[in-house]
């Protein structure tokens, strides 16, 4: 088969080694066995999280109440929203595993990443809300039960922990985005357990609304985090850590025949492994298969690339916005 001047020829592999050869225009979503494994194994592992979550915030909530503890009040309510958020990333791992469709070519696994978006966002208002708390408790500071308070939030860090374990092993953006909010939840516990100690042996009424305040510190730095990251992904930035010019370093010269690319292009579906296409040309004579196996092969073993399409060119590049070849 060859590709001449204007021709274009699209390849796509995928991590588990199947290659196709597909024309202009045709795409198809990056699945597998492997994909579908590494989902239920996620999903197993957020139900879990959620079920030690979804119990030890009634308990906080309770505990908090009748102790007048603004920590342990945050701390419940910050745990409501990650068992919200539970719900919402194992959602988007079920919908994600929905076949392509004419309109969504690619799939539906990008309601991970925006499941991660909303995760951060429901964490932002959560820090406003804990703000506002502690600082009009910092005004008129309240008595706190601190017996109450501690043995509550050393029951709150275990649940948390226990939690915090279950999702170990988290690689896909909307797991990792559940994880910082479990993490977040294990130091309101530590924030929490800490103010209560200095209640009950110093006496320091204002370490409940302190503590509050230096816990919305951490859960705002993973909420930034977890909104920077997933909003990169939305918009089809370079994964983090890639070298996007580590695709022209790992082709040219290793693949036969292949004289230059261009008009490279790198982002992903769940910020995990990097899609690519870009523009290959060929050395005159040279027969595309073999190109088009070697580039895929190549791409996956030193860059891990899930998904790559490939356009053929054995000519200047007719595509109008592909800017100038890299030699």
């Amino acid at each position: 088969m060859s590709a001449g001047h204007g021709q274009h020829t699209h390849a796509h592999g995928h991590h588990h080694g199947h290659r196709h050869a597909h024309g202009h225009g045709v795409t198809a979503a990056p699945h597998s066995d492997g994909h579908a494994r590494g989902e239920a194994a996620s999903a197993r592992r957020l139900l879990i999280a959620l079920a030690i979550l979804g119990t030890f915030t009634l308990v906080e909530a309770v505990g908090g109440y009748f102790a007048n503890s603004l920590a342990l009040l945050a701390e419940a309510a910050h745990m409501l929203a990650d068992c919200g958020s539970l719900v919402l990333a194992v959602f988007a791992i079920r919908v994600g595993q929905r076949p392509a469709s004419a309109q969504r070519t690619y799939g539906h696994r990008r309601y991970q990443p925006l499941a991660a978006f909303v995760n951060g966002q429901l964490l932002l208002l959560l820090t406003l809300w804990v703000v506002y708390e502690a600082v009009l408790r910092l005004m008129h500071v309240p008595a706190v039960d601190g017996r109450l308070m501690l043995a509550i939030a050393l029951l709150g860090g275990v649940a948390n922990l226990a939690a915090f374990i279950a999702l170990s092993g988290s690689q896909s953006l909307n797991e990792r985005g559940a994880r910082a909010h479990v993490m977040s939840d294990l130091l309101g516990s530590v924030a929490a357990s800490l103010a209560a100690l200095l209640i009950l042996f110093m006496g320091w009424r204002i370490a409940d609304p302190l503590l509050s305040l230096l816990v919305s510190v951490l859960i705002f730095r993973s909420a930034w985090a977890l909104i920077r990251e997933s909003a990169d992904v939305l918009l089809e930035s370079a994964p983090a850590r890639f070298d996007v010019t580590r695709v022209e370093t790992v082709l040219i010269g290793h693949v036969p025949g292949l004289a230059s690319v261009h008009h490279v292009h790198v982002w992903s579906m769940t910020g995990e492994r990097p899609t690519v296409t870009l523009h290959a040309r060929l050395e005159a004579g040279t027969p595309p298969q073999p190109v088009l196996t070697a580039i895929h092969a190549r791409l996956e073993q030193h860059l891990h690339v899930e998904h790559c399409t490939v356009q053929i060119e054995d000519g200047d590049c007719a595509t109008p916005d592909c800017g100038p070849e890299r030699s």
